[in-house]
């Protein structure tokens, strides 16, 4: 360790004696959330499941979802959770649903690989 980070080390071991218990938690959860951006995670590539010619939308969303592991299912919930509903209540033709989901899937994996994790 540099004189340079064990000022630092012990500046931010002061700081954290004189904190209460809730902002302790705080500047540790920061500390790791700022560690954690320097080690960038390299890129995962989807791997593209074959689409079975009977599958249903919800096989589809499986499917889609064992292909592209590396994305965040919570920011896809609201457009998938719509198409999936269009299916089921208002009678919307599957292939189309299907077809859908996955240009979700892939705009969201674009996004991925720009950085917007």
């Amino acid at each position: 360790m540099s004189a340079g980070n064990r000022k630092v080390k012990q500046r931010l071991l002061q700081a954290l004696v004189q904190l209460p218990e809730e902002k302790a938690e705080m500047l540790a959860d920061f500390a790791e959330f700022l560690a954690g951006r320097q080690e960038a995670l390299p890129l995962q590539t989807p791997k593209l499941l074959p689409r079975s010619p009977e599958e249903t939308v919800v096989q589809a969303m499986k499917r889609l979802s064992a292909s592209y592991p590396m994305l965040d299912k919570a920011r896809l919930l609201n457009e998938t959770s719509m198409l999936m509903s269009q299916h089921v209540m208002q009678g919307r033709c599957a292939t189309e649903v299907i077809e859908e989901l996955e240009a979700v899937f892939m705009q969201h994996y674009q996004s991925y690989r720009e950085g917007g994790r």
